[in-house]
């Protein structure tokens, strides 16, 4: 599973390098429809990730996944014939998503079955996943310095064929018969049998994410705990160019750093927050770490080259530890917070939190943050430094809760086995 995550995400990554450039060399789009293209992509995969946790509660995730791969197979084979920016639309718009519906399978899978292991489990796929993206940063980059139609087409062919070698990966992986359906799906077969005996009530209906709002709430507050991806990505690289002195050649180390601290630190990192109290109080080191970088950001204007550069760089180090943070806290608490019976579903609603992010988080910096200079940035980490205390406080409300929800529980099904 993890040499087909790696496959997956350097395909991506060259997807990510090339896909402007693609549609604007070879389709010939201009800007304002190439904007058309990816809003509507960046919307589409909003929907990715709970129609994967509803599709769980009823299919193999295993077949789903493998359905993902082949989804985004044909969809991007089809770019390569397709020049009418009405077809465009619909294929680039599946194209995002099954990729976030992929991605929700991957943490289905890991959930189940890597199980108490969960965290060392994703560590190892987020690693993964930044040396894949990596090498398809490095392929999209030699591919695009021949600067020719034909190169162009080649990196996209590529990156639909990665996705049916991860196919083929997940294809021959196992997925554990016990957990072949979402527990939901379980509990109510259960249910029936015993209705049919005599002896229960019957088929018992699993919980929806979507009436849960204590689950619904920690969604909401996780979408600000990823903005240190649009950060990273969009942040970082406009305020160097707009509002500091440092070199613009600088930018490209941003994204060095942060995919070698990923790779070197992610299992050192996971290994401390294991547990989901661990990962509660990593919630709130994510928005102290979020807000230092922030403060970096704003005194970085008006400095000289040499003293901006050394600041921004110290930005990226504190980013890249906030990511790390985030992809422990987030994932963790997820699923600690989802009831077990309904898990998948759950799962699939959390995702959008990353998913939103990516469309809202851009906008965010470039219409609000950096256009209000210095403060924008200092509102911004303060900000997420305050939700980040309101979730950490709010996770750990409904992990009491749960505990004590199962406490009663444990002596009276002991009784019921002794009588």
């Amino acid at each position: 599973m993890l040499l087909a995550q790696l496959l997956d995400r350097a395909g991506t990554g060259m997807w990510a390098a090339s896909s402007v450039l693609y549609f604007t060399f070879v389709l010939g789009l201009d800007a304002g429809r190439i904007g058309l293209l990816l809003g509507a992509a960046a919307v589409a995969g909003i929907a990715g990730s709970p129609l994967a946790g509803h599709l769980a509660g009823r299919f193999p995730v295993r077949s789903l996944l493998i359905g993902c791969h082949l989804l985004r197979l044909g969809t991007l084979g089809a770019l390569l014939v397709v020049t009418r920016f009405d077809v465009l639309l619909p294929l680039v718009a599946v194209t995002y998503l099954g990729d976030r519906a992929a991605k929700a399978m991957e943490m289905l899978f890991a959930t189940r079955v890597a199980g108490e292991r969960r965290g060392t489990y994703q560590a190892l796929a987020r690693s993964t996943a930044n040396a894949g993206y990596a090498v398809g940063a490095g392929i999209a980059a030699a591919g695009l310095a021949l600067g020719t139609q034909d190169a162009y087409r080649a990196l996209i062919l590529a990156n639909a064929l990665s996705f049916l070698a991860a196919a083929a990966l997940v294809w021959r992986t196992r997925e554990p018969r016990a957990e072949g359906r979402v527990a939901a799906r379980d509990a109510a077969s259960e249910g029936a049998a015993t209705g049919g005996a005599g002896s229960g009530p019957g088929p018992t209906r699993a919980p929806s994410p979507w009436r849960d709002r204590g689950y619904l709430r920690f969604v909401l507050l996780d979408i600000p705990m990823n903005l240190d991806d649009s950060v990273l990505a969009v942040g970082l690289p406009l305020w160097l160019v707009v509002h500091t002195d440092a070199p613009h050649a600088l930018v490209p180390a941003f994204l060095v750093i942060n995919t070698v601290l990923v790779v070197v630190l992610q299992l050192r990192v996971s290994a401390r927050f294991e547990q989901p109290r661990q990962a509660a109080a990593a919630v709130s080191v994510y928005g102290l770490t979020m807000l230092a970088c922030c403060i970096l950001l704003a005194l970085s204007s008006g400095t000289g080259p040499v003293a901006a550069s050394a600041v921004l760089l110290g930005a990226a180090v504190l980013v890249t530890g906030a990511e790390l943070l985030r992809s422990v806290s987030s994932w963790e608490l997820a699923v600690s917070l989802a009831p077990e019976q309904a898990r998948a579903s759950y799962l699939g609603v959390a995702g959008m939190a990353q998913s939103v992010q990516k469309s809202a988080g851009p906008l965010l910096l470039t219409a609000v943050v950096t256009t209000g200079g210095p403060a924008g940035w200092l509102a911004l980490g303060g900000g997420i430094a305050v939700l980040s205390v309101v979730q950490r406080r709010s996770a750990i409300r409904r992990l009491d809760s749960a505990l004590a929800a199962s406490a009663p529980a444990a002596p009276s099904t002991s009784a019921a086995h002794a009588g």
